[in-house]
């Protein structure tokens, strides 16, 4: 077992967890760091049609890295699966496959992106004032999709072996740079939406080629070899079986959110840009739910692939709990002090006054989306992410977007109405997501379907 490798289907289930977990919670929250800094930066330096921008850009940005979060999620459960089972070869070829297919979909959505940027910011209603910093922020994104691509790939492919520290450094160390950068081309130069996008690219670069640097440096399993970029008939068949549903789920999501921001954007540059402080805080609130949710997945997904169901249950069980306490937290300090939190990204008494409105609401789906990950995560670890799928598609369709339009511009609830959406529709997914756990259909791993690869050297 190499220095990335360790078997999580042995040992304390908690102790595993919580030492598994705590990097991957570190790691996103320093992640989520690129996108709050730029936004608090932006909006102190640049203003509020500056702020706009960089939310509708980043609202476009994130729809498509939640297509290459979605295609890892799967390799992350392949990968782990194989882990557990001792499938070294398949787990060789299904990491040079992984990353095989997300070069040749960067390369295909950079040109896509930069050629139809405009057409989307139209489509999403873009305030006027604010369409020039969003086209520079959208841009100069698109152009770095690849190493936003190469670092999400990379950590999902240690995690699922197991290794949840060395992304916490890598990750780190970009962090620093967007930081540094961040003050200099937009609060020295005055580089605005630009100078934030050029930040974030730059420093995804430096930690996507750090990686790769010392993954190589370090005999791991993939030589990043041009020769060994190939795709693997059967690994590229189960990797879309299980990654496609989560990227088209998170596509979904994400469009489900775009929507919103349009409707939003009806109302004026001042209450687009509350919409994009309000959506950093929640990038960060989610974030304990999101890293223990992964952190189930691979956990569960080592465990299952081992026969190890009882341990994937007890591990499931107890993330979920430590994601809801930590969700808690953060709920109450959005309902607490909400322009506190809010005052961070801009001194603008009307944007503020906006948002408040918008966090008390959409905050309680901090809580209902704890609940709702911690079970995803135990569904993705088995590889019913078809599921998933569903259940995400029927909350953001039939309940997250009329509720949008019904609370925010149906009734007179204005903002207040528009937050209500995301708990609204996390509280039915929650329901369904209780229900096929009750099932046991989950228990079933779609890995491992003739048993045939355990034991493989």
């Amino acid at each position: 077992m190499g220095i990335f490798e360790k078997d999580l289907s042995k040992g304390n289930v908690g102790k595993q967890l919580w030492m598994f977990a705590l990097p991957f919670i570190l790691s996103n929250l320093i992640q989520s760091l690129y996108s709050v800094v730029d936004m608090i930066i932006v909006g102190r330096f640049s203003g509020s049609a500056s702020m706009s921008g960089v939310n509708i850009g980043g609202q476009i940005t994130l729809l498509i890295t939640n297509l290459v979060i979605g295609l890892c999620a799967g390799g992350t459960t392949l990968i782990a699966q194989y882990m557990g089972g001792g499938a070294r070869k398949a787990l060789k070829e299904t990491i040079g496959t992984l990353l095989t297919t997300l070069v040749l979909l960067g390369i295909v959505l950079t040109v896509g992106m930069a050629l139809a940027k405009e057409p989307l910011l139209r489509m999403v209603q873009t305030p006027q004032d604010a369409f020039s910093e969003a086209n520079n922020y959208l841009f100069i994104t698109a152009l770095g999709t690849l190493f936003i691509f190469g670092y999400n790939a990379l950590s999902a492919i240690m995690r699922g072996m197991g290794d949840s520290r060395n992304p916490l450094l890598f990750v780190g160390i970009a962090c620093v740079i967007n930081v540094f950068l961040d003050l200099l081309l937009v609060a020295h130069f005055d580089m605005k939406a630009t100078g934030a996008a050029v930040a974030t690219v730059v420093s995804q670069a430096v930690s996507m080629v750090l990686c790769i640097f010392y993954l190589k440096r370090n005999n791991f399993i993939f030589d990043f070899n041009f020769s060994s970029f190939r795709f693997h008939k059967e690994r590229l068949k189960m990797l879309m079986k299980v990654g496609i549903p989560t990227s088209v789920q998170n596509v979904i999501v994400s469009i489900s959110f775009l929507f919103l921001t349009s409707l939003v954007n009806t109302m004026g540059v001042t209450e687009s840009a509350a919409l994009g402080a309000v959506a950093k805080f929640n990038g960060f609130a989610i974030l304990p739910a999101l890293a223990m949710s992964a952190s189930i997945a691979a956990m569960s997904g080592q465990n299952l692939g081992a026969g190890e169901t009882e341990r994937a249950v007890k591990t499931m069980k107890l993330g979920t709990t430590i994601g809801f306490l930590m969700s808690l937290a953060i709920f109450l300090v959005a309902q607490l002090i909400p322009e506190k939190v809010l005052g961070i990204f801009a001194e603008d008494a009307a944007m503020i006054a906006a948002g408040k409105e918008y966090m008390r609401s959409f905050s309680f789906d901090y809580l209902l989306a704890s609940l709702l990950f911690g079970l995803n995560g135990l569904f993705i670890g088995s590889g019913h992410t078809t599921f998933t799928l569903f259940n995400s598609v029927l909350s953001s369709i039939l309940f997250r977007v009329p509720m949008a339009y019904i609370g925010g511009i149906v009734l007179p609830w204005g903002m207040f109405g528009f937050g209500l959406a995301g708990p609204v529709s996390s509280f039915v997914a929650l329901l369904l997501a209780v229900g096929f756990y009750k099932t046991g259909k989950w228990k079933k791993t779609v890995v491992f379907r003739e048993g045939d690869l355990r034991g493989e050297s």
